[in-house]
């Protein structure tokens, strides 16, 4: 008996068009061995997805079709099933984890019993007995109180215990294959640390093979045997994990590798930006003191987002703020902006109180302050031309005369952002992710302003159009004097896009201290815990490296921060204690 679980040959996959059909899977072929696990990467519109899908016959048909190929799983051709063959085959033999964990859970059923269902219709259990086992695998999973929350709902788990929930629903039939599509993408890093150590260690117990689908390379590099990159359909190359991390071979292997920011690598000089004549650069631009924002969450509870924090930017900085979902960052970004009213604190923008401005001072004073927004989809209106998008911050500013002289400032801010002037006359749906991303920057800059909150710019778009964005926002912090507050949880960016990181943890700042400082001379409990679960793309790191993970606490205040204070330990670098 061979041990080989899957093999595909030759794979391909179109989509009928109108015009002609969309060929999304060009000659693919690859095998997977009892008990491995096979790193397929690529971006956006590389044909992971679609192929993966088409290995469990997921695909709509119409309109996919499989053009030509073989998929075998255990010496069978898949393709030549029945839909009923295959739904005994779907849960049983090959399992898939998806990407968002909330869509792929029915929210109207309970969360054990969407386990236990498929117990009994693939294994013939009881329902006693596929109830009790549903219970114990989500303590397997690491989930406690299993059996108060086998009766819970989805919507009152975190996203990261809904994506271990789908890691047992996957494995409670002790499937021969594990298809994970992106199982990580949607969750914070301290969170996709743990469930990826969930999937080694199910994978060492049942000898699970595993086909993880991921556009993070150092996830690859800690979990993977073997890996396919694949690029517009095609795979470009295929190798063990340790030969392409080291020598890669195809040109785009080697551009993904280097687009990656790495966090163990020193950042380079920054070039300074032009600060306008007259500004002095010891007066911080922004200055945020004791600032509270708490939101009634119904039933006589509160919650305070953010919870008395106080920081500075000078003029011409990028101040990196960085923390996983809940945090409070966002809401520290909004609340600046006066987006949302906060609860209490000062917030000053060159010494005057922006917290006490009337409406109509806060309009004007809007031309100063902007936001570049995480989503570029849903932050431009769908229905406006690119003129329009752009063109209507210097509508209500009055910043053109003419409709000429508005049309020339878009194509100005256009070309500034590395876009042709012609796409001023596109919807946005007629773009990339990366050119929408670039659009929300020449929209924010329209009104030359001198602050720029970017909220999680980064977090929708593949790694060689983070690069690009990146650079764009370095290039034009240069030529145009701007500050920055800079809000992901994608570390390794931060460490290089930033001059100062804060670092927060339940509405709190729990550290702060220049970028190259705070990686190498982590103080806090949570900052080490955050940097240790961040993967580096390189095998032999991952292979030695030592995690401080915490368990997923119910309780906020873990670190005992009611009380705490930022104390400066040394010049520039403060710790809550």
């Amino acid at each position: 008996m061979s041990n080989t679980v899957l093999r595909v040959t030759d794979l391909h996959v179109s989509f009928a068009q109108r015009e002609k059909d969309f060929n999304a899977v060009r000659g693919v072929s690859f095998e997977v061995k009892k008990g491995e696990t096979l790193g397929i990467v690529g971006e956006s519109g590389s044909g992971k997805s679609v192929t993966a899908r088409s290995i469990m016959r997921l695909l709509p048909s119409p309109p996919s079709y499989m053009k030509q190929g073989m998929i075998e799983f255990q010496g069978e051709n898949l393709a030549l099933k029945t839909e009923k063959e295959m739904e005994s085959i779907r849960g049983k033999e090959i399992s898939m984890i998806f990407q968002d964990p909330m869509t792929s859970l029915n929210p109207t059923i309970k969360v054990g019993k969407q386990i236990a269902e498929s117990l009994v219709k693939h294994r013939g259990l009881s329902k006693d007995v596929a109830k009790k086992e549903a219970i114990e695998l989500l303590t397997l999973v690491g989930i406690k109180n299993s059996e108060k929350r086998y009766s819970q709902y989805p919507h009152e788990f975190s996203g990261g215990m809904r994506q271990r929930v789908m890691i047992a629903i996957a494995l409670a039939c002790r499937p021969s294959l594990l298809i994970a599509d992106e199982p990580t993408t949607a969750l914070d890093v301290t969170i996709q640390a743990q469930i990826l150590d969930l999937m080694k260690s199910m994978q060492q117990r049942f000898d699970t093979s595993i086909i993880l689908i991921t556009h993070d390379l150092g996830v690859v590099a800690g979990m993977c045997d073997r890996v396919v990159v694949m690029k517009d359909g095609e795979v470009v190359e295929t190798g063990t994990t340790i030969d392409i991390f080291k020598n890669p071979k195809h040109p785009y292997t080697k551009k993904l590798l280097n687009a990656l920011p790495r966090l163990d690598e020193k950042k380079k000089p920054k070039r300074l930006p032009h600060i306008k004549a007259g500004v002095d650069t010891t007066i911080p631009l922004v200055q945020v003191d004791s600032l509270r924002q708490h939101f009634d969450s119904g039933k006589g509870e509160l919650t305070k987002a953010v919870d008395d924090i106080s920081f500075h930017i000078r003029p011409g900085e990028t101040l990196g703020l960085v923390g996983e979902s809940g945090s409070g960052k966002s809401t520290t970004g909004r609340a600046i902006l006066r987006l949302d009213e906060p609860t209490a604190g000062d917030i000053l923008y060159r010494g005057m109180a922006i917290n006490r401005f009337s409406p109509k001072e806060m309009k004007t004073m809007r031309r100063h302050m902007q936001m570049i927004f995480q989503d570029p989809y849903s932050s431009l209106n769908p229905r406006f031309k690119v003129l329009d998008i752009i063109g209507q911050a210097l509508d209500i500013h009055k910043l053109s005369k003419s409709k000429a002289e508005r049309r020339k400032r878009v194509e100005e801010l256009l070309k500034m952002v590395g876009l042709e002037p012609e796409h001023a006359t596109r919807y946005p749906h007629e773009f990339s992710g990366g050119q929408r991303q670039r659009i929300g920057i020449a929209r924010a800059l329209a009104v030359e302003p001198d602050f720029i909150v970017c909220d999680e710019p980064l977090s929708a778009l593949d790694v060689s159009i983070q690069t690009q964005i990146v650079e764009l926002l370095e290039d034009l912090q240069h030529r145009l004097g701007l500050t920055y507050l800079f809000i992901a949880h994608d570390l390794s960016m931060v460490k290089h896009i930033s001059d100062r990181v804060a670092v927060m943890y339940a509405g709190k700042i729990v550290e702060l201290a220049e970028s190259e400082e705070l990686y190498n001379n982590p103080l806090h409990p949570y900052t080490k815990s955050l940097l240790s679960a961040i993967p580096i793309p390189d095998p032999r790191v991952e292979a030695n490296k030592q995690r401080h993970i915490p368990e997923e606490s119910t309780t906020v205040d873990r670190y005992n921060l009611q009380n705490a204070q930022l104390v400066e330990v040394s010049e520039g670098h403060w710790v809550a204690q």
